[in-house]
């Protein structure tokens, strides 16, 4: 990836912080150069400059990998293979919980609870390995200003009342959730393709933004020309940045998206073409001209992983459909949101 700081490509900090005086520090700063350029700044022979090139290159283009060496590699990681969520029935459906090294979408209406799913798998993130969690910190993005702390707290002492029976834990658990709130398209991405180095520094173990669609619908109007190519484009390179640190670190990534309605004797557009793992009709009676789609597209539906639609059957039941996995069919489970957070109907406290 460009974002790759050239520290970690493999240069020396002699010629690093050469570089960074001259506000070259990512791979992309330095191969956006010509040769000319860089044997100006480096003070390298046109050869010198031509194998650093090459170098560079290397370390940010993705490597070649047979499915061999990707199933051996994964067999032998040391880092877990998922992220369980505590709702029993969906970790078993998913085969272990919120898959390391992909992305997880939420999306739903608004209220159902994807946030409340989130500060739960913040929570879940830190715990020790030996009750399930990655023993790390937490990169939160919050781009609705929407994150509780005092929901945090609420949420690990009562679905761990016997491990979070200290101030001293509640203290360590809320220090390893780094916030950041995110206004603007400008700011995420500014932020996203920052994380590398942080991730590495603080030991992170899962990265959410909440939400994703929020800051792009503000910003994209897809009706005026030009928009739709730009967000577009805006979405392709913010999803490209998430699946390399997810990969590269083999850590979680959870998003959250809005739905959008869709009119299906209206000409659709490409940013609003309606898949099967769009659909979030599929059980709330659509009246066939109109149907509740999630936001951002088919394209963007591509870009993940997993997605799971949260939806309502009732004033205070809600339920989790797994619309998109490669392991797990299309199923559903009832659940409602306690002090605990989320509870899957029929399951007992964790």
């Amino acid at each position: 990836m460009g974002s790759k700081k050239l520290r970690r490509a493999g240069l020396s900090q002699e010629l690093c912080d050469r570089l960074n005086r001259h506000q070259i520090v990512t791979c992309q700063d330095f191969l956006s150069l010509s040769p000319l350029e860089l044997m100006k700044i480096t003070g390298l022979s046109y050869r010198g400059v031509h194998e650093l090139l090459c170098v560079v290159s290397r370390a940010c283009a993705p490597q070649m990998q047979t499915a061999y060496e990707i199933k051996a590699q994964r067999s032998t990681a040391l880092s877990p293979a998922s992220l369980p969520t505590t709702l029993s029935a969906l970790d078993e459906a998913l085969r272990g919980g919120v898959a390391c090294g992909s992305l997880t979408e939420i999306t739903g209406p608004p209220g159902c609870g994807k946030t409340q799913f989130c500060i739960m798998m913040s929570v879940l993130a830190t715990l020790p390995t030996d009750m399930g969690g990655l023993e790390g910190a937490v990169v939160y993005i919050d781009t609705e200003s929407a994150f509780s702390a005092e929901r945090l707290i609420e949420i690990a002492e009562s679905r761990f009342p016997r491990y979070f029976n200290t101030e001293e834990k509640l203290l360590l658990t809320s220090s390893k959730v780094h916030l950041y709130r995110e206004l603007s398209c400008d700011e995420v991405l500014q932020r996203i393709e920052s994380l590398e180095e942080e991730i590495i520094s603080k030991a992170v173990k899962l990265v959410i933004i909440d939400s994703v669609a929020s800051v792009v619908r503000k910003e994209f109007d897809t009706q005026l020309q030009g928009n739709l190519r730009a967000r577009n484009k805006f979405l392709a390179r913010q999803a490209a940045s998430l699946k390399y640190l997810a990969e590269e670190f083999s850590i979680p990534v959870i998003l959250t998206n809005q739905i959008t309605t869709h009119l299906s004797g209206a000409l659709a557009s490409q940013a609003d073409l309606v898949s099967p793992a769009d659909d979030l009709s599929l059980s709330e009676g659509s009246s066939g001209s109109s149907c509740v789609t999630a936001a951002l597209g088919n394209t963007w539906s591509h870009s993940v992983t997993t997605r799971l639609i949260f939806q309502y059957l009732g004033s205070e039941r809600r339920q989790i459909l797994i619309a998109k996995s490669p392991l797990a069919p299309f199923t559903s489970f009832a659940y409602t949101i306690q002090k605990e957070g989320l509870v899957l109907q029929g399951q007992q406290r964790p």
